[in-house]
């Protein structure tokens, strides 16, 4: 079934709510990023529905069918180019498909696959946003008549990215070596590139390099725990 609530009419969108009337599914790990794009779909009229991996997306598409789905490209349980394949190939298609990542260069894998468009981490603009939304939505559902950009800018509460930091230090203490952190590596560094923290990012990508080259991967590690620490104890400002 569509995402609608059938006990109130569908609402056309406007100039000031350009994508009122919309269901949009995230498909997030992050909390922070995740918390940017309820912002920025709340001040644009849209209702959003969250998944935090490929397994719970699925679950959510095996009984509503959002307008728009917004995938990031590196998820718990595997990349994000295989569900934006399948959503790109089912019948009836969603309205919108969207690849989100905030490494740039994954673009072209997820048009690849079928998406209609791409969003890069950091997200900021509230009116870049509604543009990418818009872009890939039929004529029928865009707003009728001129519409003056707004210029604000959507900041999430600093909770969700401390959130993010509980989530990935969890994981070290967990696993200190193994696939894992190649996970924990993707995952911090779009989380920090979502908050242009870039001592974090710069610390996730190292980790990332040796985890590639086979270099040890021990005080790499222990660096980026200790990051995390000062980040969940308050002690950086982000």
């Amino acid at each position: 079934m569509t995402d609608k609530d059938p006990h109130f009419p569908i609402q056309a969108p406007t100039a000031r709510r350009p994508l009122l009337g919309l269901t949009i599914l995230v498909v997030e790990d992050s909390l922070y990023a995740c918390e940017t794009i309820r912002l920025m779909c709340l001040r644009s009229g849209a209702r959003i529905r969250r998944a935090d991996c490929l397994r719970s997306a699925r679950q959510h598409l095996q009984v509503y069918r959002p307008s728009v789905v917004i995938v990031d490209m590196g998820l718990p349980d595997g990349s994000g180019v295989d569900l934006i394949e399948e959503l790109a190939h089912a019948t009836p298609r969603v309205s919108g498909l969207l690849g989100l990542s905030g490494d740039p260069d994954t673009e072209g894998h997820a048009r690849q696959a079928g998406a209609d468009g791409f969003l890069t981490k950091p997200l900021v603009s509230l009116a870049q946003f509604q543009q990418a939304v818009l872009a890939v939505l039929p004529p029928e559902q865009q707003p009728v008549g001129p519409r003056k950009l707004c210029d604000e800018q959507v900041v999430p509460d600093r909770m969700a990215y401390r959130d993010d930091m509980n989530h990935a230090a969890s994981l070290l203490d967990e696993y200190k070596d193994g696939p894992t952190l190649d996970y924990v590596s993707q995952f911090l560094r779009g989380v920090a590139n979502s908050a242009e923290d870039s001592v974090l990012a710069e610390a996730a990508r190292e980790l990332a390099s040796r985890r590639m080259t086979g270099a040890g991967t021990a005080d790499a590690v222990a660096h980026l725990a200790g990051l995390l620490r000062e980040r969940i104890k308050g002690r950086v400002a982000i």
